[in-house]
């Protein structure tokens, strides 16, 4: 028989072609072509496809089979970013930096499911056993009913599991798994997408949960293929800054809750302690009012999470003044300051700019425009917020003020921490009589003048 002839696939597109290059045509991307040998026949000298797979009614599948329940491990901010609870038969994928915390958070998890019945394997391809062993009698637990495994061969931890049958298996790292059929090095591309799916179809045949640790880049992307997050169900990240005890496990996907949802930890002596009010700790060493100082109300999942926007603008002596962003995205506070200097009459060419979000947060949704602008007005200013003010809110290329959702859960968590008026757009959806002073704005001049007197 014939040899198929070999084809070229992109890692992170999935375009095919028939030779090699450094760059792919269609996504761009840089040395991320691999070679790869089509299976074009099955046994029995049948073409993989030919055969018809077995089809269930959806009426049937919906009547007959009652899904089982989640699994709660007792770990309230894990359960909230699972959306609410532990999937039977799902495959999660959790990448992070270097020493965050992933190992412990799933040691952790790992305990907290076995307690409550659920039984846990912990294979790690890092560590020994012994070594987890040590680091779960620091944690405080040593005694928790989970069976750990150390080994990096697929097959063997397939064998291990298909033998067990456990409810949770824990595969730290996905990188480490080395699959024998594959020719190259483990932690390869190939091997990273041959361990993924080879893990992935034994949740979905054989209904164990799988958790599967992946590196991530200097980027902040997870390593490897990004097939690997479309063949599992949820994607989790863990974040946090270094210097900062605050860690969060962040949702980017998930086919059983909502997306977007994050989990806070805190960092401690004895591993990662929850944080069922995160507001309160990320404003806790917020101290005197100064100028550039910002409290925003935002959403995170479905959760409202105040933390603090810190500014500060200075001259420059350099041509290019320097514009530096720590925790929100760098072309948005470019816009902001267009805005600022275009509709408002606010230069800030000559001026340094340096923006931060305290705690080591990462804000995305548009709502924390006027947040920003409000902490720039206020160090460009130097005139401070009244310190029980909340700014939230969306600013459009005209300078106009756009209504965001989930106002009225804002407000209430403002309000349940001690904050007395607020300053957004004109136009949301608010309830009266709140306790709340609020400060509707129609545009970002309105700021600019009704507030800091300036432009």
């Amino acid at each position: 028989m014939a040899k198929s002839p070999a084809r070229f696939v992109c890692q992170s597109c999935g375009a095919v072609t028939s030779k090699w290059s450094g760059r792919c045509d269609a996504c761009g991307e840089w040395n991320c072509i691999v070679e790869e040998t089509p299976l074009a026949a099955g046994p029995g000298k049948t073409a993989l496809g030919a055969a018809r797979g077995r089809q269930v009614p959806l009426t049937d599948l919906a009547t007959r089979e009652t899904p089982p329940p989640r699994s709660r491990s007792g770990l309230d901010e894990l359960d909230r970013v699972l959306g609410g609870g532990l999937v039977p038969a799902s495959a999660i994928l959790v990448g992070g930096d270097p020493g965050i915390g992933k190992s412990t958070l799933l040691l952790q998890a790992a305990a907290h499911f076995a307690r409550a019945g659920l039984p846990v394997i912990y294979v790690s391809g890092e560590e020994a056993s012994a070594q987890v062993r040590m680091r779960a009698q620091r944690l405080g637990l040593d005694q928790a009913p989970v069976r750990l495994a150390s080994e990096t061969n697929l097959r063997d931890n397939l064998t291990t599991l298909e033998a067990e049958r456990p409810g949770l298996a824990i595969i730290d790292s996905i990188q480490t798994m080395w699959a024998d059929q594959v020719d190259s090095a483990p932690g390869s591309v190939s091997q990273v997408r041959a361990a993924a799916h080879e893990l992935t179809v034994f949740a979905k045949r054989r209904g164990v949960s799988v958790i599967m640790v992946g590196h991530v880049t200097k980027e902040g992307q997870i390593a490897g293929p990004r097939v690997v997050e479309h063949m599992v169900d949820t994607v989790l990240y863990f974040e946090g800054e270094r210097g900062h005890q605050f860690r969060i496990l962040r949702a980017v996907k998930n086919r059983f809750g909502p997306a977007d949802e994050i989990g806070v930890f805190e960092m401690t002596g004895a591993g990662l302690a929850q944080v069922t009010n995160p507001s309160a700790l990320f404003l806790s060493e917020r101290g005197q009012p100064a100028p550039g100082s910002v409290v925003f109300a935002g959403i995170e999942g479905t959760r409202p999470v105040l933390c603090e926007f810190q500014a500060l603008v200075a001259p420059s002596s350099l041509s290019q003044p320097r514009r530096t962003v720590v925790g929100w995205d760098g072309g948005r506070l470019s816009m902001i300051l267009a805005v600022l200097e275009a509709r408002c009459g606010i230069p800030f060419a000559g001026l340094d700019v340096f923006l931060n979000v305290a705690g080591g947060m990462k804000i995305t949704e548009p709502a924390a425009d006027l947040a920003v602008a409000a902490a720039l007005l206020s160090a460009r200013e130097d005139a401070a917020l009244p310190p029980e003010t909340v700014v939230f809110g969306e600013i459009s290329l005209s300078g106009a003020l756009r209504p965001v959702s989930q106002t009225e859960n804002r407000l209430k968590e403002a309000q349940k921490l001690g904050f007395t008026s607020a300053i957004l757009p004109a136009g949301g959806k608010t309830v009266a009589g709140g306790g709340m002073t609020l400060k509707p704005l129609d545009d970002l001049a309105a700021l600019v003048g009704d507030v800091f007197g300036a432009g």
